[in-house]
């Protein structure tokens, strides 16, 4: 069940990657292209950059323990934080439904590993 999870967020994660590159390289906004739709999407981008340059600053300042258990979950923490901030993100601004229920899925599912998580670190991270 995590597996599925975390292969599904990675999922995301990197769909929104290619869709921001895609976006970025191919941007033709004066070209008739509908102003609505432009702005959706660059507010759908914003959200995915905010998501993982927050998620980038967080990992980047965790402290190591040097305990393999206590630095992979308070690794997981603010990845899995991203993920919910970019399914929130495509629940505003996407269309598809499928994609929809997966990110609704995902913020149920993450939210509760989070949970789980910060649980275990009470309990079994050095003070």
């Amino acid at each position: 069940m995590i597996r599925k999870i975390l292969v599904a967020a990675s999922a995301l994660t990197l769909a929104a990657f290619v869709a921001g590159a895609s976006l970025a390289q191919t941007d033709h906004s004066g070209h008739g292209a509908d102003a609505a739709a432009n702005t959706h999407a660059g507010a759908a981008e914003a959200g995915y950059r905010r998501a993982m340059d927050v998620m980038h600053q967080a990992m980047s300042k965790m402290p190591y323990s040097g305990n393999p258990d206590v630095d992979f979950v308070r690794g997981m923490i603010p990845h899995h934080q991203a993920a919910i901030d970019m399914a929130k993100v495509v629940i505003a601004h996407g269309k598809d439904p499928e994609i929809r229920k997966l990110a609704h899925d995902i913020v149920a599912a993450q939210e509760k590993e989070i949970d789980q998580m910060e649980a275990w670190l009470k309990a079994n991270a050095p003070k």
